[in-house]
């Protein structure tokens, strides 16, 4: 059953076991999922992040009527499901705690993408939503209002949310936030205060504006 879709379990559950081994996620931590068409295929409950397998990962319509009743999906489910409903131009969501960025994620504008070219050109503006209790209803509606004009929200006090149009694009925006995050904390430590001028992050902007 569900033979035809190997491929889309198989992504989400290698980039589930990557975000562990990076560090970025714990063995209990994070969510990964993957919209085809009217599908999701996302990562379930209660499981170990680390050795997760393809046959593991569920199924749910956009509606959220669970395909594979014998998986229970993440906890995070209806999250995933609102922030497709507002962003149907992006395809994959990321979710999991990288260390430094979920650090920085306990207060509004301590993360700033202004640092790098690197990090403006993949991140852009990220978002901030304030603390909602994980796996509720607020939760999800609180984030998906975020998403609708930010590819990152940083979810206060929780972790970071990543989408894209394939999943390299949304693991890479997670990674790259968190080294964005490890190198404002250094910048801190040694007193560096300068940032990319406005006038060349508008440039940076205007050239990746529908990266």
């Amino acid at each position: 059953m569900f033979l035809q879709y190997r491929k889309q379990r198989k992504i989400v559950a290698e980039t589930m076991q990557r975000l562990y081994w990076r560090g970025l996620t714990t063995a209990s931590g994070g969510n990964v999922s993957l919209r085809t068409d009217n599908l999701v295929f996302i990562t379930p409950s209660q499981t170990d992040k680390g050795k997760i397998h393809p046959k593991e990962i569920g199924i749910v319509t956009l509606d959220g009527k669970n395909l594979t009743p014998k998986l229970k999906p993440s906890m995070e489910l209806q999250m995933h499901l609102q922030i497709y409903k507002s962003r149907p131009d992006i395809t994959t969501i990321v979710h999991a705690h990288p260390f430094t960025a979920t650090t920085l994620s306990a207060e509004d504008g301590l993360l700033s993408t202004e640092i790098t070219g690197e990090s403006r050109a993949v991140l852009g503006t990220p978002a901030f939503a304030e603390y909602q209790t994980m796996g509720t209803e607020e939760l999800a509606k609180t984030v998906a209002e975020k998403a609708a004009t930010a590819n990152v929200i940083l979810m206060q006090h929780h972790g970071i949310i990543a989408l894209g149009k394939n999943m390299l694009q949304a693991f890479d925006r997670l990674e790259v936030l968190e080294m964005t995050a490890r190198t404002i904390v250094l910048r801190n430590l040694c007193g560096i205060a300068s940032k990319i001028p406005d006038n060349k992050i508008r440039i940076i902007d205007e050239m990746f504006r529908d990266f």
